[in-house]
């Protein structure tokens, strides 16, 4: 046996000594194979869940996320020390996050986004009100992961045991490569010369094209919101000032000297006439009221109202509507009411406060939904009434009825001292989802030619509603009081409702043109008033302008915002995250109409974050 001399006294066998070198190296290749190989197959399952990256995402890109997976995968073993536990970390984690990701894509169209953590309070109050089964790829996808990981739990190997120092330097080093790696990729020349895709407006379609990891980074820029190009907070006052007029009746005077209808506003949960997605046939009609009000009742104006969200956020098509405000110029799928309200801002409720309105909001369900019970009352809201305050009330399946809402509201005008009443009611009745089987509620109404319960048990709650609102429009019409109406979808339910419709017309979610998928965002609004104003049908707007024709109905000289939209919407009636319409019609691109709403987003930007600041220095 070869001996190699080690001073005068030890002796070590060079083949020993090979040994541990040749399992040293080994070692170090069980490392490196392991943490370069496992992170790739990580990506794939992850990015399987919604969507074939082999097919929509170009090689470069694949590339690109998988890089983000493998430098966290060096940042787990830098702290864990444990391969096997690092890895399995990573994959467990990334097997969750898909999951949960790929329910929220199906319940609302829409991927997770980075705002979303501040909705996961209310996410919880509603999550077990859907359908959780899964398709045969979700599970072979899941079965991936399961396999990935018993390998992963194979690679017992520790590393940097012994070196504290160099283990700080690998975590160091780790972090600061994801920064740059966060830099980059949300740096616009990067985005332009790599072809990533950047339309924030169709999360899906950017996290099939660019990864979900990916997408998510560039989509965390957002945020926060920048400040439009050439905004001033004292140029924006300046403009405003300019529609205030000098014959303007200051609010007060107004309160005085004009009339003051009761005002009551009514978002009704995922209330919607799915006629626009394809033609289909029921038993029965659905929405027998509100079509009569269509046909052109007095005093009435009807119409489609076009919303930013689908299947979920209805707190961004209320935030819409009482602030006049656009999620056009925010990132999608941000909810404003979450991120963007930490202080008194002007709204539908403010103006009617100062013009000695009782304001009242009403939820019946939980008053933290959205953060309601804080945004309420910087709104202008003096009283939220939320489900404490419906104990005992009707339900229908698990949720207050809207004939609840409908009585309650009718109780508040009863009960209300001298003076008028805007009261604002967002009902929760018509909530997915539609697969349960309930004691106090049986469908009635029966699509034909389709075999869908879904559709089946949403089309009976939206003939409730329907009864509901002909109920308290026939009691205001008794009232001597002048009192005004308007009743509202905040968005279309998911896609599970939708889909057999449009089977039947041949077309599917996947198939629909940009113009046809526009429609999923339209939802039916009802003006009505027991005095005299122009009748109207079949009018297209959006949830920002609802409030301000509103206002111009019952008489009142418009706060300069609102007069600002009120002569915008003659030439752009229908602005949303979805779509810009012009006077003939016309769907326009954000580029294209970009120099003629550029004073818009300026004056949404003072009114949403610099309501109340000084001037410009």
């Amino acid at each position: 046996m070869d001996y190699l001399q080690k001073g005068p006294h030890f002796v070590f066998p060079k083949r020993l000594l090979a040994a541990v070198r040749d399992k040293l190296t080994t070692r170090r290749i069980k490392i490196l194979v392991a943490l370069f190989i496992c992170p790739i197959i990580t990506f794939y399952l992850f990015d399987f869940y919604t969507h074939n990256p082999f097919i929509t995402m170009n090689f470069k890109t694949q590339v690109l996320n998988i890089v983000f997976y493998q430098l966290t995968g060096v940042l787990l073993v830098s702290i864990v020390r444990w391969l096997h536990v690092a890895l399995m970390l990573q994959s467990g984690l990334f097997m969750l996050i898909g999951l949960v990701n790929y329910y929220v894509l199906s319940f609302r169209a829409a991927p997770i986004m980075p705002w979303d953590i501040f909705s996961i309070g209310t996410a919880a109050s509603v999550a077990d009100n859907f359908n959780y089964s899964l398709e045969k790829e979700t599970v072979f996808i899941l079965a991936g992961f399961v396999i990935l990981l018993l390998l992963e739990s194979r690679c017992r190997v520790k590393v940097l045991a012994y070196h504290g120092k160099l283990r700080i330097t690998v975590v160091a080093a780790s972090v600061l490569f994801l920064w740059g790696y966060t830099d980059m990729i949300q740096n616009e020349d990067f985005v332009g010369r790599f072809g990533l895709y950047d339309k924030l407006f169709t999360p899906a379609v950017m996290n099939s094209l660019n990864g979900n990891v990916v997408a998510f980074v560039m989509e965390s820029e957002f945020l926060d919101v920048d400040k439009p190009g050439g905004y001033s907070a004292a140029d924006s006052r300046q403009a405003l000032a300019a529609y205030q007029g000098d014959d303007a009746v200051p609010a007060m005077s107004q309160a005085i000297v004009g009339k003051r209808p009761n005002i009551i506003a009514i978002m009704d949960e995922a209330f919607s006439d799915l006629s626009v997605v394809g033609d289909f046939e029921t038993n029965q009609e659905y929405m027998p009221f509100i079509r009569s009000l269509q046909e052109g009742a007095d005093n009435t104006i009807t119409g489609y109202m076009n919303v930013s969200v689908l299947g979920g956020n209805t707190a961004n098509t209320e935030f819409e509507f009482l602030t006049g405000n656009t999620m056009a110029f925010l990132p999608q799928g941000s909810v404003a009411y979450q991120q963007y309200i930490s202080s008194e801002k002007p709204s539908m409720a403010s103006y009617l406060k100062e013009l000695g309105y009782r304001t009242v909001a009403m939820h019946p369900y939980y008053p933290d939904g959205w953060d309601r019970s804080r945004v309420y009352p910087l709104l202008g809201f003096d009283e939220f009434y939320s489900r404490n305050d419906f104990f005992g009330e009707e339900k229908v399946r698990n949720y207050y009825s809207d004939q609840a809402c409908f009585d309650r509201i009718i109780e508040t005008y009863e009960n209300k001292e001298e003076g008028p009443l805007f009261l604002f009611n967002v009902t929760m009745q018509n909530h997915g989802g539609y697969t349960e089987d309930f004691s106090n509620f049986t469908p009635d109404v029966k699509a034909e030619d389709m075999d869908s319960k879904v559709l089946n048990q949403y089309l009976s709650l939206v003939k409730l509603t329907d009864s509901g609102l002909a109920d308290l429009i026939h009691y205001f019409e008794e009232v001597t009081e002048d009192t005004i109406i308007v009743f509202f979808g905040d968005h279309q339910p998911t896609s599970s409702v939708s889909e057999p419709i449009l089977r039947l017309n041949g077309q599917s979610s996947d198939t629909l043109t940009e113009e046809e998928a526009k429609n999923r965002y339209r939802v039916p609004y009802v003006i009505w008033a027991n005095f005299d104003i122009d009748e109207k049908t079949g009018e297209e707007t959006s949830a920002n302008y609802l409030a301000a024709e509103v206002l111009a109905q019952c008489g009142f000289t418009l706060p300069p915002y609102q007069q600002f939209l009120s002569q915008l919407s003659e030439q752009y009636p229908v602005i949303s995250a979805m779509q810009i319409e012009d006077e003939q019609g016309n769907s326009l691109t954000r580029e294209e109409a970009e120099e003629d709403l550029q004073n818009y987003e300026k004056l949404q930007y003072y009114q949403l974050f610099d309501y109340e600041a000084g001037p410009e220095e």
